[in-house]
């Protein structure tokens, strides 16, 4: 029986390679996103859209969170395994970036993750066989900052302890949980790198990129592994990116 994967932020990026990764490894994947057009070019890009599910999802709304995996019960019963991928950057450092563009970044990448994580938890708690995993999109920026990203950079941080949090609550129900941190892949948030941008000494540089193929593999091996076995945190970048020394 195929397991059952939800995505969230699968239309462009990162979701959509680990979205047409999973396909071609045979699960069934719920394709969540703002964007239903973007959610369908996936679905279409995977060449077997009768295992896709496309679900239209703001994750920084509960009730659109609860509408998805509401749906996700009534299609498939269970979930195996949710990657926690949405997420947005406004860039602004401290003093000019506005309350409101805080709230808004992070109501997606930390409260958006904290209402998916919840609603897969108490779905894979309650079914039978119990059990799942849960798999979090950190990125570089949970470790070091970038300039002027306060709110992207906090959040980062944040989803480490809320993976954390996770991996020691879902013991006792089979629930895995880890975290991948993923620097200057190939997508349309991570290309400008390649273009030249801030460095913490002030200077623009351009940074090398690698192709995302390779995140949507590693998160296929974190998602394949039984749930006696966890990736606890993975950090996947372009070998020579300014991250290992950085600043």
């Amino acid at each position: 029986m195929p397991q059952i994967a939800v995505i969230t932020g699968a239309g462009s990026g990162i979701g959509r390679a680990v979205a047409l990764e999973l396909l071609a490894a045979g699960f069934r994947v719920v394709l969540a996103g703002r964007r239903e057009e973007r959610l369908r070019e996936t679905a279409d890009a995977g060449g077997a859209a009768e295992a896709a599910l496309v679900v239209p999802t703001d994750v920084a709304v509960p009730e659109s969170v609860a509408a998805l995996f509401e749906r996700v019960r009534a299609e498939f019963g269970r979930v195996d395994v949710l990657f926690n991928n949405a997420g947005i950057n406004i860039p602004g450092n401290v003093a000019d970036l506005s309350l409101a563009d805080w709230r808004k970044v992070v109501d997606t990448n930390l409260t958006g993750s904290f209402l998916c994580a919840g609603e897969a938890f108490r779905i894979m708690r309650d079914q039978r066989p119990q059990g799942g995993r849960i798999i979090n999109n950190g990125s570089i920026s949970a470790h070091n900052p970038r300039p002027a990203s306060p709110a992207y950079t906090a959040t980062k941080h944040a989803i480490t302890g809320l993976t954390r949090s996770i991996s020691l609550d879902g013991r006792p129900y089979g629930i895995a949980c880890g975290q991948i941190d993923i620097g200057n892949a190939a997508t349309d948030m991570g290309k400008r790198m390649a273009e030249g941008v801030q460095q913490a000494n002030g200077t623009i540089a351009a940074e090398p990129i690698f192709d995302p193929v390779h995140v949507a593999r590693a998160v296929r091996y974190m998602a394949e592994l039984p749930l006696d076995t966890n990736v606890q945190f993975m950090t996947i970048m372009a070998t020579t990116m300014p991250y290992i020394g950085r600043g």
